[in-house]
């Protein structure tokens, strides 16, 4: 008689747990990141309006935001998809790239990166051990994992969406999504209409 493993119930459980995890941090990732494409298709209207520098936020520009935020979930992906061990530092940069001076660059930029974390995302583990390297401003090693830093690399997302509103509240430019820069915790706290405020189903 042949014996098959079988997968015992709780493992079963937090297998499925952790799937649905995955999914859910794959839609938060991709939808930040669409409300930058969003922005591009239905906002700025002019490629020079990525390049105006904040009174408020010395040296920013919408451009810079929108190339730094998309950054660390490059720099994230690139890292997973690297052979282990999983080393990551967010501090090195890719500065002035065309997506900061074009529109068109922008969005092709947004868009691949939506498009690999759809390829790369669910095929990866969860709980993949990483080690960040990074300067605080003292040199500093931490040990995380993938989904902490997927969902870091969101909340990132989130914190330079704010600043992207504040300049563009600088070009008199209404922003269309009333919930752009807000942080999901804030929608879901404040009952916010949004794919990113719906009501907690957990904890």
């Amino acid at each position: 008689m042949s014996l098959t493993s079988q997968p015992l119930p709780s493992m079963t459980v937090q297998l499925d747990e952790n799937a649905t995890n995955v999914k859910d941090l794959l839609f938060v990732s991709q939808t930040v990141l669409q409300q930058a494409v969003d922005l591009l298709d239905n906002d700025l209207k002019e490629d020079e309006q990525l390049v105006v520098t904040s009174k408020f936020l010395p040296g920013s520009t919408i451009g810079k935001h929108l190339r730094h935020a998309r950054d660390h979930f490059e720099l994230l992906i690139n890292c997973i998809t690297s052979p282990p061990p999983y080393v990551l530092n967010y501090d090195v940069r890719s500065r002035n790239t065309p997506m900061e001076t074009s529109r068109g660059a922008a969005r092709s930029a947004l868009l691949e990166t939506i498009q690999r974390l759809q390829d790369v995302v669910p095929t990866s583990n969860w709980n993949a051990p990483i080690t960040l390297n990074a300067v605080t401003p003292f040199p500093q090693t931490f040990q995380t994992t993938f989904a902490r830093e997927l969902w870091f690399g969101a909340l990132h997302c989130v914190h330079h969406w704010s600043m992207v509103r504040v300049i563009a509240g600088e070009m008199n430019m209404k922003v269309g999504d009333d919930c752009f820069g807000f942080a999901p915790s804030t929608l879901v706290a404040s009952g916010r209409e949004h794919s990113l405020g719906k009501p907690m189903a957990k904890i």
